[in-house]
């Protein structure tokens, strides 16, 4: 390849039409999240309806080619909305409304219904990166859409972002990271005595209930555990009286195209599933997803979504959880508060300045929320 090669950038609207070299764009060291890229997911999420036509999630993947090598990529989709996105701009667009002028459709970078950092900007050179952007800046300056907006940004990529207009926004998820505990008990002995204690007692009304857990992954997983899946999950939503994101059969088209990634906990009663959990393993990270219960069980949902995937995570030689978006509850049972960033731009100069005053505002509150959260931390000497 030719490193004067003219660059040549192309818009994808269907994910079935990437290219079979996409996911050599994503080497890099595991655990970085990009397994929520991997051509796999991204097909399975559109093969099953999840994303599309009638969804409010458009593809509009920018792909950049040089000697008809893939170069670069910037994951983007047009939005008619903000559903399933973790970070919130309703206020937004009712500001844009109220003035007469339409919010949606806007562009978004985002992993659909995934609040996980990761890559965003892929590109094998400044040239190639700066490509990327002005094509996003062509939409924006043709009045296409009103605004650009990239969620959970790997940290590396901020600087990229924010030198070419981008408006930084924070907040805050929760998330355990390795402090070279050897097990599940090295881990409850480094948390304070009464936090320690807690867990121990709503681990034990589990175990009195008889809950057994089974995990299976892509591989093992039969038709049957995604279907339950499929049903606790979709009981989850029902139950905040809302429609599931995600179709039935995306849960077993995910773990067919990628078997390592999904990571199921079964709940049973006397061998019948009474509950579930879906996790995703990414090298010596693990991500917190989905789940749902039949019956309802005492204390249940803490160890389905947190204990359990944390004693897998000390077994298997994975460093951090991340136990997905919001929760302060995550604090008290060892996962600890940790910054996020998003990053907007907005194609109408006074509100890009209104949504400038507003985000500096935010990002001081979110500072002393951090700082606040971080005075209550559950680790302490053991005692």
């Amino acid at each position: 390849m030719s490193e004067t090669a003219p660059l040549r950038v192309a818009v994808v609207s269907q994910l079935a039409d990437l290219p079979a070299d996409w996911d050599a764009l994503l080497a890099g060291p595991p655990g970085e999240g990009r397994i929520w890229l991997e051509r796999g997911f991204l097909q399975a999420l559109e093969a099953s309806g999840s994303i599309g036509p009638g969804t409010g999630w458009l593809p509009r993947f920018l792909l950049a080619w040089r000697d008809n090598q893939l170069v670069g990529a910037l994951p983007l989709w047009l939005k008619q909305h903000s559903y399933g996105e973790y970070v919130f701009d309703w206020a937004w667009a009712r500001a844009w409304e109220q003035h007469g002028l339409p919010y949606y459709p806007k562009l978004v970078s985002a992993i659909p219904f995934t609040p996980a950092t990761g890559p965003r900007l892929l590109a094998d050179t400044a040239e190639t990166r700066t490509a990327l952007l002005a094509a996003v800046q062509t939409w924006l300056d043709a009045g296409e859409v009103s605004s650009a907006h990239v969620l959970f940004p790997s940290a590396s990529e901020l600087p990229h972002w924010q030198s070419s207009g981008y408006l930084l926004r924070e907040g805050v998820q929760f998330h355990w990271q390795s402090r070279g505990e050897a097990d599940f008990e090295a881990l409850l002995m480094s948390l304070t005595r009464d936090k320690r204690k807690h867990i121990r007692q709503e681990r034990r009304k589990v175990a009195d209930a008889g809950v057994r857990f089974r995990i299976v992954n892509g591989h093992s997983a039969s038709p049957a555990d995604w279907d339950f899946m499929a049903a606790c999950y979709a009981q989850t939503y029902a139950e905040h009286r809302s429609s599931p994101y995600l179709s039935d059969d995306f849960f077993p088209r995910w773990a067919a195209a990628c078997p390592d990634a999904p990571l199921l906990f079964i709940a049973e009663v006397d061998n019948t599933p009474v509950a579930a959990s879906l996790c995703a393993r990414d090298g010596e990270a693990l991500y917190g997803r989905y789940w749902g219960a039949r019956v309802h069980i005492p204390c249940l949902h803490f160890e389905a979504c947190y204990y359990q995937p944390l004693q897998w995570a000390l077994q298997n030689g994975v460093r951090r959880f991340e136990g997905g978006a919001q929760g302060e509850h995550k604090q008290a049972r060892a996962l600890e508060p940790v910054r996020t960033a998003s990053l907007h731009r907005i194609a109408h100069p006074a509100f890009e300045d209104a949504v400038a005053g507003f985000l500096a505002r935010e990002r001081a509150g979110i500072a002393e929320y951090h700082d606040e959260l971080g005075r209550h931390t559950a680790y302490g000497q053991s005692s």
